[in-house]
């Protein structure tokens, strides 16, 4: 089949989900000439098609200290223009969240790409990468007008899923072969919610209903799951169902929802049938919801981990726990390893209060590659480390990271890791980057 050439890119960032958004932001206002990509309809991918809220701009305690800036600013900034955001303390002290219209975000989203001169491409399914000795070349796509193909200089995975990774060859571990993979989670929303009946029971109360539920027959597999108020009057959001994201195929090898199609699919259909059913408790049983309506599901089922690619360097667990400071980090993480197991708790192991890791460049160089970054929830980490660098603020501040790092190395002329640490730190410090824990 013939395929169409969509031309030739500086950068090209494969996935517009808050760390692609981001990358691509940064390397557009740098000069660099940037096509962002994303098998969505719109910008923001998990952002705006599962969550409403912003965690890892502050570390978590009674001392919260602002630990990402810069351009994840502008986008807060955006959203603040619309009046459609708030700050909410994390239901379990994971620090304050960012709380926001997700389809106000949306166009943030997109305004903020077109302004710096960003290029987007939407409804593009990733489907071959051409590589060479570790340097990637050219992408093809399948979009509604047929196969595409777009050639670059420097490339970016922030698909989430390392698809562009996966399709190059570059190394990468899957979750659940080494440790438990992390649970899926479709969100919904309901209306109608009267808020004052609802303040009058905490969460150690909703679980307690929950867990009565249950035992009534109520088919709720997670008695942990939490709802928040939204900048929509009357109106909660909630992060309760759960669903296993491997299993074992019928040789008995684990599967991820990435190795079967229909693994997926069904995932996405059970997904909608447990937000369902907690709608319904919440309906008859939680104080506040008797007049309430369930308003959206999720565009998609929400995906925590998949596949986590090797970087030049591996962000483990100690180095979290200990609050690691590495002389090329390029962004702060203070919040807690917060892991969905398959079962129906939350695994949260907190850092010392109002300390923060650091994430290094290093983490998000492709090991096999010469011209590839990785960013977002597929970033170079181990399943601990990465059960708390992936939240947004995070992923947002790591695509800022590459998008410099890619225009320096483009200017260069040089390999992605032969890059100048003292130059990126430079560029990042400018935009309003954090890159040490304010005192």
């Amino acid at each position: 089949m013939k395929t169409r050439s969509l031309g030739h890119y500086d950068l090209i960032v494969m996935g517009a989900g808050s760390a692609g958004a981001s990358a691509a932001i940064a390397a557009a206002r740098s000069g660099s000439n940037v096509l962002v990509i994303d098998r969505l309809p719109f910008v923001g991918g998990t952002s705006t098609g599962v969550l409403d809220t912003f965690y890892g701009f502050y570390t978590p305690g009674e001392k919260a200290k602002k630990i990402v800036g810069g351009i994840p600013d502008d986008v807060v900034s955006g959203l603040a223009k619309f009046g459609s955001m708030i700050e909410r303390a994390n239901t379990y002290g994971a620090g304050t969240g960012i709380t926001y219209n997700p389809e106000h975000l949306k166009v943030v989203w997109e305004a903020l790409l077109k302004k710096a001169g960003a290029k987007i491409l939407l409804h593009a399914l990733l489907q071959e990468v051409k590589v060479s000795d570790g340097r990637v070349s050219e992408l093809t796509l399948a979009t509604r007008a047929g196969l595409c193909n777009v050639t670059g200089d420097y490339f970016i995975d922030a698909t989430g899923d390392a698809d562009l990774s996966h399709y190059a060859g570059f190394g990468y571990e899957k979750a659940g072969d080494i440790a438990p993979a992390q649970t899926l989670t479709t969100t919904f929303k309901m209306v109608n919610v009267d808020m004052k009946e609802r303040k009058t029971i905490n969460k150690d109360k909703l679980h307690e209903l929950m867990q009565i539920a249950t035992d009534e027959g109520y088919e709720l597999p997670r008695r942990e799951g939490s709802d928040h108020i939204t900048p929509v009057p009357n109106t909660t959001a909630t992060v309760m169902t759960r669903l296993d994201s491997t299993r074992k195929d019928k040789d008995g090898n684990t599967e991820s929802v990435l190795d079967d199609p229909f693994f997926l699919t069904e995932s996405e259909i059970a997904g909608r049938v447990q937000a369902a059913e907690y709608a319904r408790f919440l309906v008859d049983k939680v104080p506040g919801y008797e007049s309430a309506a369930i308003y959206g599901f999720s565009t998609m089922i929400g995906v925590r981990e998949t596949r986590r690619v090797y970087g030049d360097y591996r962000v483990q667990k100690d180095d979290v726990l200990t609050a690691k400071q590495f002389d090329d980090q390029v962004a702060l993480c203070g919040a807690p390893i917060e892991d969905h197991h398959s079962g129906d708790g939350t695994n949260w192991i907190y850092l010392p209060e109002g300390s923060a890791v650091g994430i290094p460049l290093r983490s998000l160089i492709v090991k096999d590659s010469v011209n590839t970054m990785v960013i977002g929830r597929c970033f170079s980490a181990s399943h601990d480390a990465h059960a708390s660098i992936r939240s947004m603020g995070q992923c947002m501040a790591m695509g800022v990271a590459a998008g410099i790092t890619s225009s320096i190395a483009l200017k260069k002329k040089i390999e992605i890791r032969n890059t100048d640490f003292a130059s990126v730190k430079s560029e990042l410090i400018s935009t309003g980057a954090v890159l040490e824990v304010p005192k």
